[in-house]
């Protein structure tokens, strides 16, 4: 799996890098399937399953080389660092984008569904009947999981532990998105907002000099969430990867088969005409949360009417289309270039 890249080639996984972290941060977007369309999936949880028993003992070692090299550790590393800058940029903008041109986000998020399942089944030759169900099946639990009801927030280190795994896999399995699973959690909020501006915030008071915040507790808990729920990430896509690797390597056509199922079912949540719906009280007010933030509940979708507003959503829509087909076409390039 190791091969020599270029310059261009580094530049470029960090760009993929940037974009699996902006997919993984939105709900109902997977940073699985940017992967997947870019060509790099593979490799990914290749490389992550090489995090092992071997690699364990290099790294105890003192074989600090070998050891990222067994694990493909330049690969990992530009990838994560795009993943990390995201977090801190690229995710704050899409943060103002939902906020100001909500519909035209998921216009945009759409439209890369749809071109993702065009790019993953137009080569998928293996259809028969286990295949039809296990389609049929990531449908069915990709609808079903768009229409539950989000529960409160938790912010019990164990289950910020337990969030942590499960918010990964949509980093490994594509249309299964990890943040709409928090959504669901009732942790959303906390751990991929709260939690991260208050890492932001006190990188930026150190910069300053400014070390008050260690007399924060407010600050001091955020950051121990934070660290748990990483260590809960970490542990998540490696065990995830493992499971993966295995499962592509003795049942590769269900798994695919399923795939595309997660991707189709999680139309519904991207779906760009919906109405969020907050949890209220009995006096009919918005429930908060810890940092003062309405609590969602679900969206209500529905169908537009036809004016400006709409032919700019679609527009949009095929945007979200030609991005993912750039990203096939890259992605395609890049493998006969290394091939």
């Amino acid at each position: 799996m190791q091969s020599t890249r270029t310059i261009t080639d580094k530049i470029f996984l960090i760009l993929k890098g940037l974009g699996m972290g902006a997919a993984n941060k939105v709900p109902g977007v997977s940073g699985g399937v940017v992967a997947f369309v870019a060509g790099f999936y593979e490799e990914f949880i290749y490389s992550l399953q090489k995090i092992n028993r071997k690699a364990f003992k290099l790294f105890i070692n003192g074989r600090f080389k070998s050891f990222f090299q067994y694990i493909n550790g330049r690969f990992l590393s530009l990838l994560f660092l795009g993943m990390i800058i995201s977090y801190f940029s690229i995710s704050k903008v899409l943060d103002f984008l939902i906020k100001h041109f909500e519909l035209y986000v998921w216009s945009v998020f759409f439209g890369m569904i749809i071109g993702s399942i065009y790019y993953i089944s137009k080569d998928f030759k293996d259809w028969n009947f286990k295949t039809y169900m296990a389609l049929t099946i990531g449908i069915i639990l990709g609808v079903s999981i768009s229409f539950l009801d989000p529960a409160m927030e938790n912010d019990n280190l164990w289950f910020v532990f337990f969030c942590g795994i499960i918010s990964v896999s949509g980093m490994t399995l594509p249309g299964f998105s990890g943040s709409f699973i928090l959504i669901l959690l009732g942790n959303y909020v906390l751990l991929l907002v709260d939690s991260v501006n208050a890492l932001f915030d006190t990188f930026t008071e150190i910069i300053q000099g400014d070390f008050s915040f260690l007399e924060n507790a407010v600050r001091i808990r955020m950051l121990k969430i934070l660290a748990v729920f990483t260590f809960g990430s970490v542990v998540g896509l490696v065990t995830f990867s493992h499971v993966l690797s295995y499962i592509l390597k003795h049942y590769k056509s269900i798994t695919l088969a399923t795939i595309i199922g997660f991707i189709v079912g999680s139309l519904g949540v991207v779906w760009p005409w919906k109405k969020t719906l907050f949890k209220l009280q009995p006096n009919g007010t918005a429930m908060l949360d810890s940092s003062g933030k309405k609590i969602i509940e679900n969206y209500e979708r529905y169908f537009p009417e036809l004016n400006t507003e709409t032919y700019m959503a679609l527009a949009y829509i095929i945007l979200g289309i030609a991005i993912v087909l750039a990203l096939e076409f890259y992605g395609r390039k890049t493998k006969n270039q290394h091939a």
